[in-house]
């Protein structure tokens, strides 16, 4: 059996302000195109398929749209929500959907899986929805199989993955679970996902998973390979300038007659790649710059020693997309801790009076060499105009 693990595609997020559906709906395309071409049999989506538990129509529109062309590959799709989807959302429209496109969202049938069967045998895939402990545990008031009350992620996942072990000694065959959370083992980088929880509570060990021949994960945003078995597929679209060197993809995933048998990444299109752009804004702007990043996202670093005036509008003119702009002087001038008002007090002449002047207005910033020579001039000439009195 041929299985195409993907996850997280955030239908409705935006990039700092800017309408992801367009590209998203291109990706999921070419997504479709290469479930065509490898003959795949299911398509497992591991949670986070909208970003807001509010989307909106268009939202459900890219959705719909998504689920159907998918569907008319002749593969199966099984869908499970993630922290961000509204399970009640998601799921209220699953029982009207057509055959072949399962939404599971209900903790109470973890153990009841979706079967879908092939000439070695069937493929039981249980679907485990984003389990908030504080959430769910009112389902399940006896707590864990060693009576503790599920209060972390880690004993709820654990007990999850109980009831998808029984649900497999009840159902002879093999087995995939799709889950939604971080699991031990996790590169945690910049830009992973949103809502990374301290403490270490939220990780969920490696071995909880044991037991079904491929575990499918969903909540992070890069390809991460946890064990041969265990996988994230990552986000199909950059959603962060820290996701920009990470691939997007998805795992295609062959079962034999004995289990795993082997796991392929298949390269996804980027509509409008990422680049970080580092140096004085000069240098940023320069024509080399242009020529190469002008219709990529762009992200401007700049490194002058003082704020430049109105930088975005004057990198939007060579770059359309600069999404971002940020000020890191190469060079940190050591604040003066005094007051503006102790600074005045202390200054003896008025070039020692403007110079307070700029590092106030400046944070601590003050006049540039060429700045400096134009302030001597002008108040040399103002002595000399006095002197003529």
């Amino acid at each position: 059996m041929r299985i195409l693990h993907t996850s997280d595609w955030h239908i409705g997020r935006t990039f700092h302000g800017n309408s992801t559906l367009d590209a998203l709906a291109e990706v999921l395309s070419a997504l479709t195109e290469q479930v065509r071409v490898n003959a795949v049999d299911v398509v497992v989506v591991a949670g986070d398929i909208f970003d807001s538990a509010t989307p909106s129509g268009a939202a459900y529109t890219v959705l719909g749209d998504a689920l159907v062309a998918l569907h008319e590959t002749g593969a199966r799709v099984i869908v499970t929500s993630g922290n961000h989807d509204s399970a009640a959302r998601l799921g209220f429209q699953a029982k009207l959907l057509r055959d072949g496109i399962h939404v599971l969202t209900d903790p109470l049938a973890i153990g009841t899986p979706v079967t879908v069967t092939d000439a070695d045998g069937p493929v039981h895939f249980f679907g485990i929805p984003y389990l908030e402990p504080a959430i769910v545990r009112q389902h399940w008031p006896e707590g864990d199989s060693a009576g503790r009350q599920l209060r972390t992620q880690a004993q709820t996942m654990g007990h999850a993955m109980d009831l998808v072990r029984e649900g497999m000694r009840a159902h002879e065959g093999r087995s995939v679970a799709i889950a939604h959370c971080f699991a031990a083992g996790v590169e945690m980088t910049t830009g992973l996902e949103r809502e990374v929880r301290q403490g270490g509570l939220d990780v969920v060990p490696l071995s909880v998973f044991d037991g079904p021949d491929y575990v499918a994960l969903g909540h992070i945003h890069g390809r991460q390979q946890i064990s041969e078995r265990v996988r994230y597929a990552g986000a199909p679209l950059h959603y962060s300038f820290g996701e920009q060197h990470k691939p997007r993809g998805s795992w295609l995933v062959d079962l034999d007659a004995d289990g795993l048998g082997a796991v392929q990444w298949l390269e996804l299109p980027v509509p409008r790649r990422l680049v970080t752009l580092t140096g004085s804004l000069d240098e940023i702007l320069s024509a080399e710059n242009i020529s190469a990043h002008q219709d990529s996202w762009v992200c401007a670093i700049y490194t002058d020693t003082t704020p430049q005036t109105e930088p975005m509008r004057r990198l939007r003119e060579s770059y359309p997309h600069c999404a971002m702009v940020q000020h890191q002087p190469a060079v940190v001038i050591e604040k003066d801790e005094r007051s503006y008002a102790q600074r005045l007090r202390s200054a003896v002449t008025d070039a020692d009076r403007i110079e307070a002047f700029l590092e106030h207005v400046r944070a601590g910033q003050g006049a540039t060499e060429a700045e400096t020579e134009l302030i001597r001039a002008v108040l040399d000439e103002r002595v000399r105009a006095e002197a003529l009195v």
